[in-house]
C-alpha cells in the first residue's frame, strides 16, 4: 500500500509542476510580462535595471477580435524589435508612443508637431505626458506614418541617446506592440504606475 502512496504522490507533483508551467506560460503569453530596462534611451523616465511589467490583456482582447492592438498617444510600450538579429542588440524595446497611421510628424526646433484631421494646425504630442519627457528634442523629421504603424520616441531625446522612429528604427508594426507598461516594480523605492 505505501507503493501505490508513493507513486500517486509522485503523480501529484509531476502533474502540479506541469500545470504550474502551463499556467506561468500561458500568463506570459496572455496577461503580462515582464521586462528589464537596457540602456538610456528612456531616461529620465526609465533607467537601465528597471523592472517593468506590462500589461498584455489588451492585446490579447484585440487578437481575439481578430484586430489590431493601437496603444493610446504618449503611452510607454513595449514592442519587439523590428530589425532584431539574434545576437546583436535588443530583442524587445521600451518607447513613447507619438503618432499613429496617417499623421503627419514633424520634429522642428527641439519640438514634435503632430498634424492630423482633428488638429490641422498641429499639437505638440508631448503636452499631456505630465512633463515627460522634459528636454529637447534632437534631429529633425517630417514624415507621414504609414498604416498599421506607429511612430515612437525614447525620452531621452538628446542626438546618440535613442535610436528611435526619428533615426534608423523607423516605424513601428502594429503586429509587433507586446503592450503598454502598467507598472514599474523595481527598484522597490521607485514603484511607479504608467
Amino acid at each position: 500500500m505505501d507503493r501505490h502512496q508513493v507513486l500517486k504522490d509522485t503523480v501529484g507533483i509531476i502533474t502540479f509542476v506541469i500545470l504550474v508551467l502551463i499556467g506561468t506560460l500561458f500568463i506570459n503569453a496572455f496577461v503580462f510580462r515582464s521586462f528589464n530596462v537596457e540602456g538610456p534611451s528612456m531616461e529620465s523616465t526609465l533607467y537601465t535595471g528597471d523592472r517593468l511589467i506590462v500589461n498584455r490583456l489588451p492585446v490579447t482582447f484585440k487578437q481575439l477580435q481578430n484586430e489590431s492592438y493601437i496603444p493610446e498617444r504618449g503611452q510607454v510600450i513595449v514592442f519587439k524589435n523590428p530589425h532584431f538579429v539574434p545576437g546583436l542588440g535588443e530583442e524587445y524595446i521600451v518607447k513613447r508612443v507619438i503618432a499613429f497611421e496617417g499623421e503627419r510628424v514633424v520634429l522642428k526646433n527641439g519640438f514634435f508637431t503632430v498634424y492630423n484631421d482633428e488638429h490641422i494646425t498641429g499639437f505638440n504630442p508631448d503636452d499631456d505626458n505630465n512633463g515627460e519627457p522634459s528636454e529637447f528634442t534632437a534631429g529633425e523629421v517630417d514624415e507621414i506614418v504609414p498604416e498599421d504603424t506607429l511612430f515612437v520616441a525614447g525620452d531621452h531625446r538628446e542626438e546618440g541617446y535613442s535610436s528611435d522612429s526619428r533615426n534608423g528604427l523607423g516605424m513601428i508594426p502594429l503586429y509587433d506592440v507586446v503592450g503598454p507598461v502598467s507598472i514599474r516594480i523595481f527598484p522597490f523605492d521607485k514603484v511607479r504606475l504608467f
